[in-house]
């Protein structure tokens, strides 16, 4: 089962209710969020988060099979109180308001454990799929939405790769983070976000076609040609 979703019934403690059972649950994901802002995550215990919760650590395995995915769940919701996803009317503002709200939450003490989660699943594969599939998808579709209401809005043009550029902004803030050999500062990000679509918008209007010759998109009322 997945952590994120409520615990079925035949998964309550014995004489517990539904809704005692969530409240378990937000307490484990509370005491988690709370040690692992003060420890790193190899030094953070099921048994110790047990304590915390004030519940047993049976009831944690009943909802979790190990402390890292206690920590990813922990760490995702975090993430997802903190970080703004802006609506500002402007594709390169939401995204470079929601590029500074990302940077600062890595910048935490629990932002820091990305980090850590990367190490981790570099020896253990299924963490690192888990990984990918509760937090990296669920965050690159919220952006995805940013993205669509720009090409609704004709901020974008549609025939732009949305995955590509979705690494191109960011890409540089994630190697920074492991790599540390820059800042995370809300200036960095709106100078990452600037350079990407200034880049953009001089692509101009030509792009390949499905057999590799360069084709030319038709401006129609030089939207496309002011703005992606």
């Amino acid at each position: 089962m997945r952590p994120s979703q409520a615990p079925s019934s035949k998964d309550e403690p014995k004489g517990r209710g539904r809704h005692r059972s969530l409240e378990a649950e937000a307490a484990i994901l509370k005491a988690a969020l709370y040690l692992l802002e003060r420890k790193p995550l190899r030094k953070v215990t099921a048994d110790a988060i047990a304590e915390r919760a004030g519940v047993s650590k049976a009831t944690i395995y009943k909802w979790w099979s190990n402390k890292s995915l206690v920590a990813l769940d922990a760490f995702l919701a975090g993430m997802t109180e903190r970080v703004a996803m802006p609506d500002t009317g402007s594709a390169e503002r939401d995204f470079t308001e929601q590029l500074q709200s990302v940077m600062d939450f890595y910048a935490s003490p629990l932002g820091r454990l990305f980090g850590q989660f990367i190490a981790e699943g570099q020896s253990d594969p299924e963490f690192l799929a888990l990984f990918r599939e509760r937090f990296l998808y669920p965050r690159r579709d919220a952006a995805r939405i940013m993205w669509r209401r720009g090409v609704d809005r004709g901020d974008i043009c549609d025939k732009i790769d949305l995955e590509i550029v979705l690494d191109l902004i960011y890409g540089p803030m994630i190697f920074r983070l492991l790599a540390g050999h820059g800042s995370l500062s809300g200036e960095e990000s709106a100078i990452m976000v600037k350079t990407i679509f200034q880049g953009l918008r001089r692509q101009g209007q030509e792009f390949m076609d499905a057999s590799g010759q360069p084709s030319v998109v038709d401006a129609g009322d030089g939207k496309h040609l002011e703005s992606l």
